[in-house]
């Protein structure tokens, strides 16, 4: 082997490499001092470019010399740095969540363990008054050997933070050669167990800076406000190259006003500064801190703030604040790991216009330049360390999992004192490196990987250092009861975090007198249709300040972009797309976005939940409403107006604006009582929707710009379009009634075993007495449906049903069978007829649960009305109910016991044709009955394709919630479904079973038909791909039903 083995050996992290440091691009005193960009400045030379490059399958294959001077690489290829080698043809893509790819043996990795061999040559000129040349890796996954001009610099491991490099002994003025051989695997992967595609390769920026002989070699700047927050202390601690030098220091406002200036005493600054503007997400004003000593100069933008804990509430500056977080990965489908300031802005924005002000970097330190962007845009920041050992849960045989074992995660490495520095070393760089950054507010040890002395010493470490912030580590709950170490530690951590508690054990926490505040830093897990339980936990925010809020897992879905189908549909892989194993699927496919940053209807949703006003109806008849400011720092009247859409029958009727100061001075985080211009309107259904909109611009909004939404309604009553329908076919009836006069029906039916045929004037209807409905339905000549109605009670399973719908297949929900009993025929005084039908359902094999007492009028002009009177049996009994035993409610939030339904309705296949809809209900996007905040209700039209929300693995969508009626047509026809009950319905060009089976969205195939699923209502959404189960409010585990719904066929 050419190298050394320290890839291997658990006790070396680094050599030759440089203590960590804070982050700053030192310059010449000459420079510039507005630089944006640290390529703008003097002494920065970024290496960033093609290098040449080759791959090998093993580090043993590796056994050539490539960094000597002169060697050959004509023979090599070209990569581009910064980037994963998995996204340019070499090894393969990787995806697993909690599974290491390679067997437990720590601190040994496979022998045939893949690495990259990196040659770039590079001219350096060397910049006027320096002396001093260090060569700076910021991410390198997983460890990497570093030669210049032939000589070995040294080793770094731990991917995610900077490696850095005293080069000034071999860096030549002119031309330089530097090779690295970063291999895949080391003893700190077991360590790097984040759930993510395990990618490979130098992936951030690679550069050289320039410094004196003597230098301020680390600062650490530390304030301490006073004066009811309106001034502070500042400390500065110095570390020099060499001896102490004397540091000129300058505080300047973001107008360009000495704030404070003067000289360093020693190794430390000191002053205090008054009249200051605080730092916080909704206002992120930064000053410039500037360190000059006689070559060398530093500037450094800083924000004044305090966090803190008082009575187990969360407090910045003084004033109780609420995280409205996400966590976020570094990805991207076409470069991987390897992002760009432009991909991090492209997230900020779009986090921003959705109402995040927070972020955990998950599950390790991002670049640099993030926290800058995170200071300069507004982001309070939870920094993790580079640390998750989710493995060890998988191993063999530990029983990890039953009832009863309270430690998910054995403490192999978390609690052995042999990994202890592995675990300080890695949380000590990422203090050391960001501990300037005013938006992290929060140190985190790392992510579930247990707990033990290796964490308490990493905790214990970090207090000591910086005990101006607060520690968090969720982990801490999964600590070893190793009755031969005492008793654990807790003292250190100053957050209560879990992730994906379920609300009745946070009732319990919260409602219990806490000693530590709340904080979920993982929860509404965002996988595929979802998350749909975002309100709830916005109302326990509402109810305890001691929640802090939490953070959605995650911000986007990790997908790896793969070209385009023939009919040009973008393909972005997931786990198990490469032939890698181990994989865990579509997991990687959690995000608020799509792997292209569209936002999903999830995001959407989560906007609207936290919005920053919310108005609650006091009184619609005075127009008087309550005013709810849910910012944390900002007046209402300094950021916001108000605008109002009168809807009637879901038409906007009357619209204003309100900018009225006085009635908008509503204080951070409290109520007022205000009159409105808004009165109801008598007739028809009347709602009001009020919105709020930033007044001024902003970086990534304009003025104008919608930041939510309530709608409030201001009657009962329903719309003059089912007002009307209802009122037509009662008005229909009387008239039939009366022409009938007790003469025969003006409909007549045949029937035989099969089948009854109704003929009307206009109308032929098959109904099937063996299913109990109809095969087929012609009115005036046009068929209505392509293929038999059927009976329905299957979705295709969302990601968030990934638990439960292991009890729907074995309930054989998905395998359904109906079946009729009896049905008789009556013809009614007003001419219409009258079918009777008792059936059940069953699945295949399974015994019925389902049992159907069904009524279906037919009018003379051809609407059919249907009634259900419907029961279910919750654990399928029926006649065998004495062999059974009760089911009662299972105590695991997180494992459903019962297989509620998924859907309760009827299933329609109409022609393709058939593909304008129009509907009253909850739109314009998919809606729910835990899924709805990001609609409201109101009349709309779309294509019936334009309903399809396109989950990269598909799944149940596009339904819409508490609808009055829904029409669905073409040229020459309509059908509509309309109920004095709201319904919910789902229009597609695609069936529940190609849903269902369908890895891809890539590989759906249209059914040729306008799939029309008409229902009663679907069971929630929630969030159980990774959280508890879903709320038994939002299940459709009822035992009695009645369902009904009015069919009304027309010819355009």
């Amino acid at each position: 082997m050419i190298i050394p083995k320290y890839f291997e050996d658990n006790h070396i992290f680094g050599v030759n490499d440089e203590p960590m440091r804070a982050y700053y691009i030192p310059t010449s005193p000459a420079q510039d001092p507005d630089w944006k960009i640290r390529t703008e400045t003097d002494r920065f030379l970024l290496l960033n470019g093609d290098w040449k490059f080759r791959y090998f399958d093993s580090i043993y294959d590796c056994q050539e010399a490539f960094y000597d001077e002169g060697y050959d690489t004509n023979h090599f290829d070209t990569l581009p740095v910064p980037s994963n080698w998995q996204d340019h043809g070499y090894d393969i893509h990787q995806y697993t969540n909690t599974r290491y790819p390679f067997p437990f043996d720590p601190p040994y990795v496979p022998h045939e363990n893949p690495c990259g061999a990196y040659v770039h040559s590079f001219t350096y000129k060397k910049p006027e008054g320096t002396a001093t040349y260090h060569l700076n890796f910021e991410g390198v996954d997983s460890c990497y050997y570093v030669w210049l001009n032939g000589i070995f610099i040294g080793y770094h491991q731990v991917s995610h933070s900077t490696g850095e490099f005293d080069i000034t002994s071999a860096l030549r003025e002119g031309e330089n050669t530097l090779a690295v051989l970063v291999l895949k695997w080391c003893d700190g992967s077991y360590l790097e167990d984040q759930d993510k595609f395990r990618n490979s390769g130098i992936f951030r920026d690679v550069y050289v800076l320039a410094r004196p002989q003597n230098y301020i070699r680390d600062f650490f700047v530390q304030t301490q406000l006073k004066d009811n927050y309106t001034a502070a202390d500042v400390t500065i601690p110095l570390t020099f190259a060499g001896e102490s030098i004397p540091v000129s220091y300058k505080l300047t406002s973001a107008c360009g006003c000495v704030v404070a200036e003067g000289i360093s005493s020693g190794d430390s600054i000191a002053f205090s500064a008054s009249d200051l503007t605080l730092w916080n997400a909704e206002h992120p004003y930064l000053y410039t801190l500037t360190l000059s000593t006689d070559c060398e100069t530093i500037r450094q933008r800083i924000g004044f703030r305090e966090i803190s804990i008082k009575d187990a509430i969360v407090y910045l500056n003084g004033q109780k604040v609420r995280f409205r977080g996400t966590n976020r990965h570094d990805s991207d489908p076409y470069v991987g790991s390897a992002v760009t300031l432009e991909h991090i802005r492209k997230d900020m924005s779009l986090m921003k216009q959705h109402n995040f002000n927070a972020i955990r970097t998950s599950h390790y330190p991002n670049a640099p330049e993030f926290y800058e962007l995170c200071d300069e845009y507004g982001f309070y920041v939870i920094d993790e360390s580079d640390i998750e050992i989710h493995g060890v849960v998988n191993l063999y045989n530990l029983n990890i999992w039953k009832e009863g074992k309270k430690n998910p995660f054995p403490p192999f490495l978390s609690d052995n004192e042999d990994w202890t520095d592995s675990v300080v070393d890695r949380v000590r760089k990422n203090v050391m490196r960001d501990k300037n950054r005013t938006s992290v507010l929060i140190w985190s040890m790392g992510n579930e990987a247990g707990y033990g002395c290796t964490f308490e010493d990493a905790l214990a470490w970090t207090k000591s250092y910086d005990p101006t912030r607060l520690t968090h580590y969720e982990s801490s709950m999964h600590h070893p009861r190793n009755p031969k170490r005492g008793k654990t530690d807790f003292s250190n951590i100053d957050l209560r975090s879990r992730m994906y508690a379920a609300i009745p054990e946070m009732h319990a926490y919260l409602g219990n007198n806490p000693d530590k505040p709340f904080i979920q830093c993982e929860f509404v897990h965002a996988m595929g249709n979802g998350p749909g339980d975002i309100e709830d936990y916005y109302q326990l925010e509402e109810q305890y300040d001691t929640f802090v809020g939490g953070f959605v897992w995650e911000w986007c879905d990790h997908g790896v972009y793969m070209g385009t189908t023939d009919d040009g549909r973008k393909k972005f892989y997931y786990g198990g797309d490469s032939g890698e194993y181990p994989h865990d699927g579509n997991f990687c496919m959690d995000g608020l976005v799509y792997p292209d940053r569209t936002p999903s209807t999830g995001l959407k949703e989560y906007k609207n939940v936290h919005r920053p006003v919310r108005v609650h109806l006091v009184d619609a008849a005075s127009g008087t409403y309550i005013l709810q400011n849910n910012l944390d720092f900002t007046n209402l009247k300094e950021e916001v107006y108000l605008t109002y859409k009168i809807l009637q029958n879901g038409m906007a009727v009357a619209s204003g604006e309100i900018r009225d100061t006085e009635l908008l001075n509503v204080a951070p985080r409290s109520k007022k009582t205000v009159q409105l211009p808004i009165k109801p309107l008598e007739n028809g259904a009347c709602s009001v929707i009020i919105s709020s909109h930033q007044l001024h611009e902003k970086p990534f909004t304009p003025a104008d710009f919608k930041l939510g939404f309530d709608q409030i309604m201001l009657n009962e009553n329903c719309t003059d379009t089912l007002t009307a329908l209802l009122n037509a076919e009662k008005a229909s009836a009387d008239s039939c009634s009366c022409a009938a006069n007790g003469t025969a029906s003006a409909i007549t039916y045949t029937e035989n075993d099969r089948v009854i045929t109704i003929n009307g004037a206009d109308f032929v209807y098959v109904y099937n007495k063996l299913t109990g409905m109809f095969d087929s339905m012609i009115y005036k000549n046009h068929s209505f449906l392509k293929r038999p109605m059927e009976m329905n009670i299957w979705r295709a399973p969302t990601d968030n049903d990934r638990v439960v719908k292991r009890l729907w297949y074995e309930a054989g929900y998905d395998k359904m069978t109906q079946r009729a009993y009896n049905t008789t025929v009556e013809a009614q005084k007003d001419g219409s007829l009258k079918l009777h039908t008792t059936s059940s359902m069953a699945p295949i094999f399974r015994q019925r649960f389902l049992e159907i007492d069904a009524e279906w009028i037919i009018t003379p002009d051809g609407i059919v009305r249907s009634s259900m009177e419907i029961e279910r049996d919750a654990i399928m009994r029926g006649m065998y109910s004495e062999y059974f035993e009760d089911v009662t409610e299972n105590d695991n939030p997180f494992q459903p016991n019962e297989a509620f339904l998924p859907r309760l309705g009827i299933r329609l296949f109409l022609s393709k044709r058939m593909n304008q809809a129009e509907y009253f209900g909850y739109g314009p996007h998919e809606s729910y009955i835990d899924k709805r905040r990001a609609s409201y209700l109101g009349k709309f039209t779309s294509r019936v394709c334009d309903l399809h929300e396109d989950y990269m693995r598909p799944q149940e969508n596009g339904s819409h919630y508490h609808c009055e009626y829904v029409s669905v047509a073409d040229d020459s026809r309509k059908l509509t479904v309309y109920n004095e009950q709201p319904i919910s319905f789902n229009l597609s060009e695609y069936t529940e079973e190609e849903l269902t089976t369908k890895g891809h969205n890539y590989e759906l195939e249209k059914s040729g038909y306008t799939v029309f699923c008409i229902d009663y209502r679907q069971s929630g959404i929630g969030s159980g791909s990774c959280g508890p189960q879903l709320a038994k409010e939002y299940r459709l585990d009822d035992t009695h039903y009645t369902f009904s719904f009015h069919l009304k066929p027309e010819i355009l």
